[in-house]
């Protein structure tokens, strides 16, 4: 490891240090099940509205065999309006398999953790890390954001994880005890300061090392990134037809749910696709249900 690394090390560890926010996930108390329900979560949605809903689900479900226990409707049902409902019926089919797996008990090997279903590269390298400590390169949005403009120069980081950026957050990884502690300090510094929109630069504790910053901040350059609709797409629609049956206490008849969304061939199109993935089953000719 290079001096440069050392400092650019010490320097976001003590931002990090002195700004961090507290959140349940970090605490010493955090169980793994707790960082990966986190994880499941955190996965393009806020911080704000995924602590009421980690609370509630960790109150009610705090171990992988409480949740096993029960139909993956019910995921379904306390995931709430958190988005992409998917994710409960992989959070829920996770912990059938810690159970069936490995007693009960949330794996602390990297590929174990990788084998469980929903779990991908970087929610098995931030559970490995952030859960029991290990050396993992972790890199999600914000960690590739700061990499990319800190070493790289670029704005924005590509659409989706690259070789050279694993081997760059490979790199500056500390090889020392430090590593879980980077990891975590250089999400933090891509979610407060190193921003996709507004970037506060003057905040950065590396901002004279940064080679975006020395380019003079030029602006992305790459594909187009469209933000993501909502108004008016099958999205909404499906939003729409999965909180009717959510918040009813049994099957709903599809003449409700034709009431739930003003153009009848989309309403059945995602009414067909919420089936189709699991998260509505069909209980009788005319009425669905959770899982």
């Amino acid at each position: 490891m290079s001096t440069d690394h050392r400092a650019l090390h010490g320097a976001v560890l003590r931002w990090y240090d002195a700004h961090a926010r507290e959140l349940p996930w970090r605490s010493e108390s955090a169980t793994p099940w707790a960082v990966l329900v986190s994880e499941f979560m955190l996965q393009q949605t806020p911080v704000s509205r995924v602590l009421p809903v980690y609370e509630q689900w960790l109150e009610r479900w705090p171990t992988p065999a409480a949740l096993a226990e029960e139909p993956a409707g019910e995921a379904v049902r306390a995931w709430g309006r958190l988005g992409y409902p998917r994710r409960a019926l992989r959070l829920h089919a996770a912990a059938v398999a810690i159970v069936e797996r490995h007693g009960g008990e949330v794996p602390s090997d990297h590929q174990a953790l990788r084998a469980l279903p929903g779990i991908g590269d970087y929610t098995a390298a931030a559970v490995a890390t952030f859960a029991f400590g290990q050396r993992h390169p972790v890199l999600d949005t914000n960690v590739r954001r700061v990499f990319g403009r800190l070493v790289t120069g670029v704005e924005l980081p590509p659409t989706s994880v690259t070789a050279a950026e694993r081997a760059l957050a490979t790199e500056l990884l500390p090889d020392d005890d430090s590593a879980p502690a980077w990891s975590v300090a250089v999400m933090e510094l891509g979610a407060l300061v190193c921003t996709a929109g507004k970037p506060e630069c003057e905040r950065c504790p590396v901002q004279h090392d940064c080679a975006w910053q020395a380019a003079g901040r030029p602006a992305y350059d790459g594909p187009p990134r469209r933000a993501q609709a909502w108004a008016g797409t099958d999205r909404q629609c499906r939003g729409r037809l999965m909180a009717v049956v959510r918040d009813s206490d049994g099957p709903v008849p599809s003449s409700r749910l034709a009431e739930a969304w003003h153009e009848p061939a989309q309403q059945a199109r995602c009414l067909a696709s919420l089936v189709d993935d699991g998260l509505l089953v069909r209980v009788s000719t005319d009425a669905y249900a959770l899982p």
